[in-house]
Protein backbone atom coordinates (compact mmCIF):
# COMPACT_ATOMS: atom_id res chain seq x y z
CA UNK A 1 0.00 0.00 0.00
CA UNK A 2 1.50 3.21 -0.89
CA UNK A 3 2.01 5.55 1.70
CA UNK A 4 2.59 9.00 0.15
CA UNK A 5 0.28 10.31 -2.24
CA UNK A 6 2.04 13.37 -4.36
CA UNK A 7 -0.13 16.86 -4.40
CA UNK A 8 0.50 18.91 -7.62
CA UNK A 9 -0.70 22.45 -7.70
CA UNK A 10 -0.87 24.17 -10.82
CA UNK A 11 -2.49 27.28 -12.49
CA UNK A 12 -2.28 28.00 -16.42
CA UNK A 13 1.02 25.79 -17.01
CA UNK A 14 -0.47 23.17 -18.92
CA UNK A 15 2.53 22.16 -21.06
CA UNK A 16 5.12 22.13 -17.57
CA UNK A 17 2.23 20.32 -15.86
CA UNK A 18 2.12 17.26 -18.17
CA UNK A 19 6.20 17.43 -18.08
CA UNK A 20 6.55 17.01 -14.55
CA UNK A 21 2.77 14.24 -14.32
CA UNK A 22 4.77 12.13 -16.79
CA UNK A 23 7.96 11.98 -14.61
CA UNK A 24 7.09 11.63 -11.30
CA UNK A 25 4.58 8.67 -12.74
CA UNK A 26 7.37 7.07 -14.19
CA UNK A 27 9.30 7.19 -10.66
CA UNK A 28 10.73 3.43 -9.89
CA UNK A 29 9.13 4.67 -6.48
CA UNK A 30 5.85 6.54 -7.93
CA UNK A 31 3.15 7.37 -5.97
CA UNK A 32 -0.41 8.23 -6.15
CA UNK A 33 -0.49 11.99 -7.44
CA UNK A 34 -3.39 14.29 -6.99
CA UNK A 35 -3.24 17.42 -9.13
CA UNK A 36 -5.08 20.38 -8.00
CA UNK A 37 -5.59 22.46 -10.83
CA UNK A 38 -6.84 26.47 -9.84
CA UNK A 39 -9.37 26.88 -11.98
CA UNK A 40 -6.60 27.78 -15.31
CA UNK A 41 -8.05 28.73 -18.37
CA UNK A 42 -5.39 26.88 -20.87
CA UNK A 43 -7.18 23.61 -21.07
CA UNK A 44 -5.29 21.89 -17.79
CA UNK A 45 -8.20 20.06 -16.36
CA UNK A 46 -8.74 19.08 -19.79
CA UNK A 47 -5.47 17.55 -20.60
CA UNK A 48 -4.90 15.91 -17.28
CA UNK A 49 -8.59 14.29 -17.60
CA UNK A 50 -7.14 13.09 -21.06
CA UNK A 51 -4.28 12.05 -19.77
CA UNK A 52 -6.58 10.01 -17.25
CA UNK A 53 -7.71 8.28 -20.54
CA UNK A 54 -4.70 7.64 -22.23
CA UNK A 55 -3.35 6.21 -19.10
CA UNK A 56 -5.77 4.20 -16.49
CA UNK A 57 -3.02 2.54 -15.25
CA UNK A 58 -1.48 5.40 -13.70
CA UNK A 59 -2.43 6.41 -10.19
CA UNK A 60 -3.55 9.99 -10.96
CA UNK A 61 -6.47 12.26 -9.77
CA UNK A 62 -8.03 15.66 -10.92
CA UNK A 63 -8.95 18.18 -8.43
CA UNK A 64 -10.79 20.88 -10.11
CA UNK A 65 -11.28 24.21 -8.18
CA UNK A 66 -13.81 26.77 -9.42
CA UNK A 67 -11.12 29.55 -8.59
CA UNK A 68 -7.84 30.06 -7.86
CA UNK A 69 -7.30 29.34 -4.28
CA UNK A 70 -3.48 29.55 -4.25
CA UNK A 71 -2.04 27.45 -2.06
CA UNK A 72 -5.31 26.56 -0.48
CA UNK A 73 -6.06 24.29 -3.19
CA UNK A 74 -3.28 22.01 -1.35
CA UNK A 75 -5.34 21.80 1.69
CA UNK A 76 -8.29 20.13 -0.38
CA UNK A 77 -6.11 18.35 -1.96
CA UNK A 78 -4.65 16.48 1.41
CA UNK A 79 -8.07 16.44 2.58
CA UNK A 80 -9.05 13.76 0.08
CA UNK A 81 -5.57 11.83 0.91
CA UNK A 82 -5.97 8.38 2.38
CA UNK A 83 -2.64 8.02 2.68
CA UNK A 84 0.23 8.93 5.52
CA UNK A 85 2.02 11.48 4.01
CA UNK A 86 1.66 14.02 1.66
CA UNK A 87 4.28 15.05 -0.60
CA UNK A 88 3.88 18.47 -2.60
CA UNK A 89 4.96 18.71 -5.89
CA UNK A 90 5.01 22.05 -8.09
CA UNK A 91 4.32 21.68 -11.42
CA UNK A 92 8.04 22.75 -12.71
CA UNK A 93 9.61 20.66 -9.78
CA UNK A 94 10.21 16.81 -10.36
CA UNK A 95 10.91 14.57 -7.61
CA UNK A 96 13.99 12.24 -8.19
CA UNK A 97 14.08 8.23 -8.02
CA UNK A 98 13.93 7.29 -4.58
CA UNK A 99 13.61 10.78 -3.32
CA UNK A 100 9.66 9.71 -2.44
CA UNK A 101 11.07 6.48 -0.31
CA UNK A 102 13.78 8.35 1.64
CA UNK A 103 11.20 10.83 3.04
CA UNK A 104 8.88 8.60 3.88
CA UNK A 105 10.84 6.30 5.50
CA UNK A 106 12.51 8.99 7.88
CA UNK A 107 8.92 9.41 8.48
CA UNK A 108 8.68 5.98 9.38
CA UNK A 109 11.10 6.41 11.55
CA UNK A 110 10.89 9.36 13.78
CA UNK A 111 7.28 9.73 14.84
CA UNK A 112 7.92 13.00 16.28
CA UNK A 113 9.25 14.62 12.36
CA UNK A 114 6.49 16.16 10.53
CA UNK A 115 8.27 16.90 8.02
CA UNK A 116 11.40 16.20 5.59
CA UNK A 117 12.80 19.08 3.22
CA UNK A 118 14.79 18.05 0.24
CA UNK A 119 17.80 19.12 -1.95
CA UNK A 120 17.14 21.43 -4.52
CA UNK A 121 18.72 21.19 -8.06
CA UNK A 122 17.95 24.30 -10.88
CA UNK A 123 17.83 23.17 -14.10
CA UNK A 124 19.78 23.02 -16.57
CA UNK A 125 22.69 23.21 -15.10
CA UNK A 126 21.66 21.19 -12.01
CA UNK A 127 23.43 24.18 -9.91
CA UNK A 128 22.16 24.08 -6.08
CA UNK A 129 19.29 26.20 -5.27
CA UNK A 130 21.16 28.72 -3.05
CA UNK A 131 18.32 27.92 -0.15
CA UNK A 132 19.86 24.60 -0.03
CA UNK A 133 23.51 25.36 1.78
CA UNK A 134 21.23 27.25 4.32
CA UNK A 135 18.94 24.37 5.56
CA UNK A 136 22.09 22.06 5.56
CA UNK A 137 23.79 24.46 8.00
CA UNK A 138 20.83 25.87 9.91
CA UNK A 139 21.13 26.56 13.13
CA UNK A 140 18.05 26.02 14.85
CA UNK A 141 18.51 23.58 18.22
CA UNK A 142 17.11 19.92 17.85
CA UNK A 143 16.94 16.60 19.75
CA UNK A 144 19.53 14.13 19.21
CA UNK A 145 17.25 11.63 17.37
CA UNK A 146 16.40 14.15 14.54
CA UNK A 147 17.90 12.77 11.33
CA UNK A 148 18.85 15.63 9.78
CA UNK A 149 19.00 19.19 10.85
CA UNK A 150 16.40 21.17 12.18
CA UNK A 151 14.33 23.39 10.30
CA UNK A 152 11.75 26.63 11.44
CA UNK A 153 11.22 27.13 7.50
CA UNK A 154 10.11 24.78 4.22
CA UNK A 155 9.68 25.47 0.87
CA UNK A 156 6.64 23.52 -0.41
CA UNK A 157 7.37 21.89 -3.49
CA UNK A 158 10.38 20.07 -1.90
CA UNK A 159 8.62 19.09 1.01
CA UNK A 160 6.69 15.82 2.21
CA UNK A 161 4.75 15.99 5.39
CA UNK A 162 3.03 13.89 8.07
CA UNK A 163 -0.68 13.78 6.72
CA UNK A 164 -2.18 14.51 10.73
CA UNK A 165 0.53 16.96 11.38
CA UNK A 166 -0.46 19.82 8.45
CA UNK A 167 -3.98 18.41 9.21
CA UNK A 168 -3.79 19.17 12.85
CA UNK A 169 -2.32 23.10 12.15
CA UNK A 170 -4.91 23.86 9.85
CA UNK A 171 -2.97 23.29 6.65
CA UNK A 172 -2.12 26.73 4.57
CA UNK A 173 -3.42 30.05 5.90
CA UNK A 174 -6.47 30.81 3.44
CA UNK A 175 -5.57 34.80 3.99
CA UNK A 176 -1.89 34.29 2.66
CA UNK A 177 -2.94 32.81 -0.38
CA UNK A 178 0.02 31.76 -2.12
CA UNK A 179 4.20 33.12 -1.70
CA UNK A 180 5.76 32.42 1.41
CA UNK A 181 3.00 30.52 2.13
CA UNK A 182 5.13 28.11 4.44
CA UNK A 183 6.51 29.89 7.09
CA UNK A 184 3.38 30.34 8.86
CA UNK A 185 2.66 26.71 8.53
CA UNK A 186 6.00 25.56 10.04
CA UNK A 187 5.67 27.87 13.45
CA UNK A 188 2.33 26.39 13.81
CA UNK A 189 4.05 23.39 13.72
CA UNK A 190 7.17 23.61 15.90
CA UNK A 191 4.41 25.57 18.07
CA UNK A 192 2.32 22.18 18.64
CA UNK A 193 5.58 20.37 19.26
CA UNK A 194 6.37 18.78 16.01
CA UNK A 195 10.12 18.67 14.23
CA UNK A 196 11.30 19.50 10.44
CA UNK A 197 14.18 18.56 8.98
CA UNK A 198 16.36 18.66 5.93
CA UNK A 199 17.54 15.72 4.17
CA UNK A 200 20.84 15.42 1.54
CA UNK A 201 19.53 12.50 -0.20
CA UNK A 202 15.65 13.82 -0.83
CA UNK A 203 16.32 15.37 -4.61
CA UNK A 204 14.30 17.67 -6.27
CA UNK A 205 14.98 19.48 -9.38
CA UNK A 206 13.32 23.12 -10.32
CA UNK A 207 13.21 24.45 -13.81
CA UNK A 208 11.44 27.53 -12.77
CA UNK A 209 8.51 28.57 -14.85
CA UNK A 210 8.95 31.60 -17.02
CA UNK A 211 5.01 32.23 -17.15
CA UNK A 212 4.76 33.90 -13.56
CA UNK A 213 4.07 37.63 -12.58
CA UNK A 214 7.34 38.09 -10.43
CA UNK A 215 6.38 41.43 -9.22
CA UNK A 216 2.98 39.99 -7.65
CA UNK A 217 4.79 36.89 -6.66
CA UNK A 218 7.37 39.47 -4.34
CA UNK A 219 4.83 41.71 -2.80
CA UNK A 220 2.79 39.03 -2.12
CA UNK A 221 6.28 37.38 -0.24
CA UNK A 222 6.77 40.77 1.51
CA UNK A 223 3.25 41.07 2.61
CA UNK A 224 2.87 37.32 3.93
CA UNK A 225 6.64 37.83 5.52
CA UNK A 226 4.76 40.77 7.60
CA UNK A 227 1.81 39.52 8.46
CA UNK A 228 3.54 36.04 9.91
CA UNK A 229 6.08 37.90 12.00
CA UNK A 230 3.36 39.48 13.66
CA UNK A 231 0.95 36.97 13.60
CA UNK A 232 3.58 34.52 15.27
CA UNK A 233 6.58 36.91 16.73
CA UNK A 234 7.22 38.98 20.41
CA UNK A 235 6.91 42.66 19.51
CA UNK A 236 10.88 43.58 19.30
CA UNK A 237 11.53 40.78 17.65
CA UNK A 238 8.48 41.14 15.05
CA UNK A 239 9.61 45.01 14.36
CA UNK A 240 13.56 44.12 14.04
CA UNK A 241 12.56 41.65 11.57
CA UNK A 242 10.20 43.82 9.88
CA UNK A 243 13.17 46.63 9.14
CA UNK A 244 15.51 44.05 8.25
CA UNK A 245 12.71 42.85 5.18
CA UNK A 246 11.72 45.92 4.97
CA UNK A 247 15.45 47.19 3.99
CA UNK A 248 16.26 44.11 1.81
CA UNK A 249 13.22 45.25 -0.54
CA UNK A 250 13.46 47.36 -3.29
CA UNK A 251 11.93 50.62 -2.55
CA UNK A 252 9.18 50.33 -5.33
CA UNK A 253 5.31 50.31 -6.13
CA UNK A 254 5.53 46.16 -5.48
CA UNK A 255 7.10 47.08 -1.58
CA UNK A 256 4.65 50.06 -1.39
CA UNK A 257 1.50 47.69 -2.02
CA UNK A 258 2.70 45.36 0.19
CA UNK A 259 2.95 47.04 3.10
CA UNK A 260 -0.33 48.56 2.52
CA UNK A 261 -2.12 45.65 1.96
CA UNK A 262 -0.12 44.02 5.26
CA UNK A 263 -0.92 47.52 7.05
CA UNK A 264 -4.69 47.25 5.98
CA UNK A 265 -5.38 43.83 8.07
CA UNK A 266 -3.61 45.17 11.33
CA UNK A 267 -6.98 44.28 12.61
CA UNK A 268 -7.15 40.48 11.41
CA UNK A 269 -3.51 39.76 12.66
CA UNK A 270 -4.57 41.38 16.39
CA UNK A 271 -7.18 39.47 16.57
CA UNK A 272 -4.80 35.96 15.10
CA UNK A 273 -1.64 36.69 16.52
CA UNK A 274 -0.26 33.87 18.73
CA UNK A 275 3.08 34.17 19.98
CA UNK A 276 5.33 31.26 19.35
CA UNK A 277 6.49 29.29 22.71
CA UNK A 278 10.24 30.42 23.73
CA UNK A 279 12.00 27.51 22.21
CA UNK A 280 10.56 28.32 18.59
CA UNK A 281 11.79 32.22 19.07
CA UNK A 282 15.12 31.17 20.67
CA UNK A 283 15.35 29.31 17.41
CA UNK A 284 13.63 31.65 14.97
CA UNK A 285 16.35 34.33 16.77
CA UNK A 286 19.55 31.88 15.83
CA UNK A 287 18.16 32.06 12.27
CA UNK A 288 18.16 35.95 11.83
CA UNK A 289 21.76 36.55 10.88
CA UNK A 290 21.63 33.75 7.79
CA UNK A 291 18.57 35.18 6.88
CA UNK A 292 20.09 39.02 6.51
CA UNK A 293 22.65 37.41 4.63
CA UNK A 294 20.23 35.23 2.21
CA UNK A 295 20.87 35.46 -1.08
CA UNK A 296 18.06 33.33 -1.59
CA UNK A 297 15.71 35.57 0.53
CA UNK A 298 16.00 38.57 -1.25
CA UNK A 299 12.62 40.35 -2.04
CA UNK A 300 13.88 41.01 -5.95
CA UNK A 301 11.94 39.99 -8.85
Amino acid sequence: MARTTVVMMTHNRRDELLRTLRHMIALPDAAPVIVADNASTDGTAEAVAEFQRARPDADVWLLRCEENLGAIARNHAVAECATEYVAFCDDDTRWQPGALTRAADLLDAHPGLASVTGRCLVEPELAEDPISPELRHSPVPGPGWLPGPALLGVMAGLTTFRADAFRQVGGFCERLWLGGEEELLALDLAAHGWWMCWDEDVVIHHAPSRQRDPRRRRQLGIRNTLWTLWLRRPLRSALRRTVDVLRSAPADRATAAAVAEAAASAGWVLRRRQVVPDEVEHGLRLLEHSQRRSSARRYVG
